[in-house]
């Protein structure tokens, strides 16, 4: 009996010993932090545009014309300002890298807009003469029209001025071309004035005169209509700066010497890299320069 008393003391003594070190165990262990939640990934700055390949225009200019005067300007189908002067303007813009609006104006507000700075270049065929000189800031001139003489098909004037001495010479009255006619034949040349070069043109179809004097664009122009094609443009240009002026330039503000510089750099590259050649001939089969 003390045998079996001693056993079962010994497993109870067992049993407690056990149930301590569980406890012990159980009360030395550390809680466990909670894991960290992943961040979201930072999202990516957004790539920019690619650069266009084009060089940003350094200005912005806007440039008045009439748009009435073909093929030196007009209006197109859609209303735009073309011609001549406006395939010179817009080149010249590209090469000022200038940002250009074309737009059209009436004939007598183009000065006054010009200076009350609606805008800031006018071509639109301004003819240089000394009152605008006065106010205006000219650029150098970018056309001439020369004087020139048309006649019937077949006339033997396609020469020297000279071959027209004594003959019956149409021209506008109170014009350029008039006083260089007065100049050139008051005394060997019957002169005609006529209101318009218009009734000058009738009168040579009618045979009242020999030949017209004008300008020698507006004379080619006239020659390709169905009323012109009894004629055609001969002799010599007459290039007389005294009395049938120097050209048309741009028309710009005096204050804008910068503008004007860069304008006529323009125009001269032009000149001299052929570019205005193929622009001239796009228009006219003679050289306006």
């Amino acid at each position: 009996m003390r045998r079996l008393a001693f056993v079962l003391a010994m497993l109870a003594l067992a049993s407690s010993a056990g149930a301590m070190l569980v406890l012990a165990s159980s009360a030395g262990a550390q809680p466990q932090p909670p894991k960290p939640v992943p961040k979201a990934a930072a999202p990516q700055p957004a790539k920019p545009p690619p650069k266009s390949p084009f060089t940003p225009p350094a200005f912005k200019l806007t440039v008045a014309t009439e748009g009435a005067y073909p093929p030196f300007n007009y209006l197109d189908r859609k209303g735009l300002p073309a011609g001549f002067e406006m395939d010179l303007a817009q080149e010249a813009c590209m090469r000022m890298k200038a940002e250009c609006e074309f737009v059209a104006i009436k004939w007598d507000e183009l000065v006054p807009g010009l200076l009350d700075k609606k805008f800031d270049i006018v071509m639109s065929s301004l003819e240089v003469n000394g009152e605008r000189r006065r106010r205006l800031g000219l650029s150098r001139r970018y056309y001439l029209s020369p004087g020139a003489f048309i006649a019937a098909k077949g006339q033997p004037f396609d020469g020297p001025p000279a071959l027209l001495r004594n003959k019956r010479l149409g021209a506008q009255k109170d014009s350029t071309h008039a006083d260089w006619l007065d100049k050139s034949f008051r005394r060997s040349a019957q002169i005609k004035r006529y209101a318009s070069l218009k009734d000058a043109l009738a009168a040579l179809t009618r045979d009242e005169v020999d030949a017209v004097f004008g300008d020698k664009v507006q004379l080619w122009l006239w020659s390709k209509k169905p009323e012109g094609e009894c004629c055609e443009v001969m002799g010599q240009d007459i290039k007389d700066t005294q009395t049938l002026g120097v050209g048309v330039s741009a028309g710009l503000r005096r204050e804008d010497i910068k503008l004007r510089d860069a304008f006529n750099k323009a125009l001269a590259e032009m000149i001299s890299d052929g570019t205005y050649k193929r622009l001239n001939d796009k228009y006219f089969p003679f050289s306006l320069n």
